[in-house]
């Protein structure tokens, strides 16, 4: 499919398209619920996050790997009481990504709501 513009458009004319400013980092599923649910709190548990997103353990744990190789997140492992306990908090870096994620999608939401129907094949 491909979209008739009403006039020619120079290539240097376009904007990018908003779908490419996500970051495929924070666009994945599970890790807009981490950098969500973290954004809400000061500090989220393993173990709430885990239950909250219906992950294994495994699984979370490789989601962030990746978030705290980006420097999105930071981990913090100590007792809580004699139980071992993994907590994570937004660093001011996965603050300002997720909140350019959100502009990303309301940039994405606008442009469909006001383009009218789907693009025409040609």
């Amino acid at each position: 499919m491909t979209a008739q513009p009403s006039r020619p458009i120079e290539p240097d004319q376009l904007d990018p398209h908003p779908a490419t400013g996500l970051d495929d980092v924070v666009h994945q599923r599970v890790r807009l619920g981490i950098l969500t649910i973290a954004h809400q709190a000061r500090r989220v548990e393993f173990g709430f996050l885990r239950t909250a997103l219906g992950l294994t353990a495994g699984n979370l744990s490789q989601h962030l790997t990746v978030l705290e190789k980006a420097g999105l997140v930071g981990i913090e492992k100590g007792y809580e009481g004699r139980r071992a306990r993994t907590w994570l908090s937004l660093t001011p870096a996965g603050h300002q990504a997720l909140q350019d994620e959100v502009t990303q999608l309301k940039r994405l939401i606008h442009q469909i709501e006001q383009g009218g129907g789907p693009a025409r094949e040609s």
